[in-house]
């Protein structure tokens, strides 16, 4: 379906395009209470550098000896990976906003230039410390397990005439390579390409010319030098030769007749963030199309050269591409160590986590322990809590779905879709859904971040699956995670719900710790029924009752119980906040938080990423503790806990004891101001102790984790004081869970 924009709604996103280029940070401005002194002016980390502290963290778990060798392997690629798409998009929006002259002073207090000088300098000394690792003693670890990285003069003459078969055969017909000279102008780089800058000499004139060749990036990059066995440790041996070097040492084959001066491999990092105006074209799928066509053309932001490139040729490349000298990263050789995600498909066990399969809810389990799979009928009993990838998704989200596409009762689904995964069951599901005559209504989100592409394809397949396909609200990106279910029963409609932290994909629900509720109670079906109509038509004064929803009541909910807990505190009673999110930036909140723990309250938070707050400052935030989890699983879950001791009334409804909310709302201005998110209110007294359990088992000073300092440092702690491991949360979950029955995926 089409989705037209009259001219206010153009107005409305003009507007919403400037906020988001420019990005202004927006500090709390509520004057202070009486008594109150006004907050440090310096009381924000930057966001960037925050950032760069996180994938530090990662970097560390790549150096942790107590990991499977495998293991660092794929946190060392994981590492690059991070840093590509920063690059990507953080480095090109900030340089952009530069350039337009738009940038605004952060709210760290940095400039745009100080930020990016700083930026800069960091990224230039973790890119160094990660390349000199891998090499000097990833490499030699996996040398002594018997995974070699050769070079050709390394190779037996056996072993480089099979290579040399191997190039003629498949590599040599897919190289292209590009002259530059005055009927050949400088070849376009793709972004995250890696290309070989080839100096070649024409012996009867003596001139010399450059030619640029592209490593195919549809090929492995890693290619198997042979399958033979090590004769000495009679252990398989697993060689390798990069692509790169298999068609250096043939590139005669490409210049015949020319001298090969030099040849060196480098790469270009372009800006390749979205950045769609939905006012220039009608269908907001046409201008997506188009603006991923632009993706490829973005200007170049960083340039990584083998530090072995000579001079002219490292100055040819920076002077063609239009580089700074501070972006321009020498680094030695092999570039982009994303290389090292192609080791995680060896046969080696012994050298990776021991497998995990997720088990099925335990609730969900004991119905379908006594009649055939009912999910419906286990809802129907009580509230469930799922907690993946401990808890299968297959048989809890996954079963759901496709139990409401064949059910002849159920009348209508609805699901949001952000990210999902190729071959997705939760698209066939739908699509079946759809042929069986029921309502489907799904919001696909297409600016989905690099995954527009697909979530195009799937917007278009479902459409002619007969599903009502829409794409959200003008300027808002749609990121909450729901399913509604409308089932015919006895006594009448009944809504079945989902409520998750993560995705609807299969793939990642097996890699990321995220949290999901399943409930059938009438009132979360309400507010769904009411959210799905605001998404999908108008309805623009839809009020909540079990739902805070962003770009209205998140911020807003969420600060006005922060300052029940201050409140609390004066008065000398129990007040406590435990917060766990991927990032915590918002400023209003930091400021919010900051009061309460000047008034007392203890607040307890874990952040996966980004942290602007400061921990531990004396007179302003002496009550906060902030603590980093990194592991196995990517921590995505978000977990907001009140301890409410009153039990006041906010909105509908008094509750007692203590609030806790989950849902796919990070603390940053997107996920607050330009991302339509929901949380939802835990009920279940159970459900409620087990999440302040987890979020306490998270922060505990016995598990492992990074503990974040006043100067916005984090010290790993994952030894105790006699030298034993601390607990591992993740590895803890998986032993708790493997007690219940399996799942099948």
């Amino acid at each position: 379906m089409a989705q037209t924009f009259d001219a206010p709604s153009k107005a409305i996103l003009r507007s919403q395009i400037a906020e988001h280029i420019a990005e202004t940070d927006k500090p709390d401005k509520r004057e202070p209470r009486a008594g109150e002194e006004p907050l440090p002016q310096d009381r924000y980390f930057d966001r960037e550098l925050s950032w760069l502290k996180f994938n530090q963290r990662v970097l560390e778990l790549a150096e942790d000896e107590d990991q499977p060798l495998l293991e660092r392997c794929n946190f060392a690629a994981i590492f690059a990976s991070n840093l590509d798409e920063f690059f990507m998009v953080r480095v090109a929006g900030l340089k952009r906003r530069i350039d337009t002259g738009i940038a605004v002073t952060a709210a760290s207090g940095l400039s745009p230039r100080q930020q990016l000088r700083a930026i800069s300098e960091q990224a230039h000394r973790l890119q160094n410390e990660h390349a000199h690792y891998v090499i000097e003693k990833l490499l030699p670890a996996l040398g002594e397990e018997h995974i070699v990285l050769l070079s050709w003069d390394k190779l037996t003459t056996a072993e480089q005439e099979r290579l040399s078969r191997y190039y003629r055969q498949q590599v040599f017909p897919v190289l292209t390579p590009l002259a530059v000279d005055p009927a050949h102008p400088f070849p376009y780089i793709s972004g995250n390409s890696l290309n070989l800058a080839v100096l070649v000499e024409n012996p009867t004139s003596g001139k010399s010319h450059f030619a640029r060749v592209k490593i195919p990036g549809n090929m492995p990059r890693l290619v198997p030098v042979d399958d033979l066995t090590d004769e000495e440790s009679r252990e398989e041996r697993f060689g390798f030769i990069t692509m790169e070097n298999l068609i250096i040492a043939h590139l005669e084959s490409l210049f015949p007749g020319m001298i090969i001066k030099e040849a060196r491999s480098f790469r270009v990092t372009r800006n390749e963030d979205i950045d769609v105006e939905e006012d220039d074209a009608e269908n907001l799928l046409n201008a997506m199309e188009k603006e991923l066509l632009r993706r490829r053309f973005g200007p170049p932001i960083r340039l990584e050269i083998s530090d072995a490139t000579s001079p002219f040729l490292s100055q040819l490349l920076a002077d063609q591409l239009g580089v700074n000298p501070e972006e321009v990263y020498r680094l030695p050789a092999p570039l982009d160590f994303t290389v090292l995600f192609e080791l995680q498909s060896l046969d080696r066990p012994d050298l990776k986590n021991r497998p995990f399969i997720p088990t099925t809810n335990r609730q969900i389990a004991e119905v379908e322990s006594s009649r055939a799979q009912d999910i419906f009928a286990a809802i129907r009993e009580r509230d469930i809590l799922l907690h993946h990838p401990y808890d299968s998704f297959s048989t809890s989200v996954q079963a759901f779905l496709a139990q409401a596409a064949a059910d002849p009762k159920v009348l209508a689904i609805k699901q949001t879709l952000y990210r999902t995964s190729s071959n997705s069951p939760i698209i066939d599901a739908l699509i079946d859904a759809a042929h069986a005559g029921k309502q489907v209504l799904a919001l696909v989100e297409i600016k989905a971040r690099f995954d527009e592409d697909a979530n195009i394809a799937w917007a278009r397949k479902l459409e002619r699956a007969g599903v009502h396909v829409v794409y959200g609200i003008v300027g808002l990106k749609t990121h909450c995670k729901l399913i509604e279910v409308v089932r015919q029963e006895q006594d009448g409609l009944r809504r079945y719900c989902h409520v998750g932290t993560g995705n609807y994909n299969p793939k990642t629900a097996r890699l990321y710790t995220d949290l999901g509720l399943l409930t059938c109670d009438p009132v979360v079906g309400q507010d769904l029924t009411r959210l799905f109509n605001q998404l999908s038509g108008y309805a623009p004064k839809s009020s909540f009752h079990r739902l805070l929803v962003a770009p209205r009541t998140v911020r807003t909910g969420l600060i006005q119980r922060i300052r029940r807990e201050e409140d609390a505190a004066k008065a000398g009673k129990e007040a406590w906040i435990k917060i766990k999110v991927n990032s915590l930036v918002d400023e209003q909140t930091i400021d919010a938080l900051y009061r309460a723990s000047q008034a007392g309250v203890k607040i307890d938070i874990v952040e996966r990423g980004i942290c602007a707050l400061k921990p531990g400052v004396p007179g302003m935030s002496d009550n906060i503790r902030v603590r980093s989890i990194l592991g196995r699983f990517l921590e995505h879950s978000r977990i907001y806990a009140f301890c409410n001791s009153d039990g006041p009334q906010i909105g509908e409804g008094p509750i007692s004891g203590p609030e806790v909310w989950i849902g796919s709302a990070d603390l940053m201005h997107r996920n607050l101001d330009r991302r339509v998110e929901a949380l939802v209110r835990i009920t279940a007294p159970e459900q409620i102790d087990e999440l302040i359990r987890y979020v306490d088992l998270q922060m505990a000073d016995s598990t492992a984790s990074w503990h974040m300092q006043p100067d916005g440092t984090y010290v790993h702690h994952s030894r105790d004081d006699e030298g034993r491991p601390l607990v591992d949360c993740q590895e803890y979950l998986i032993r708790k869970h493997t007690r219940r029955p399996r799942a099948n995926s």
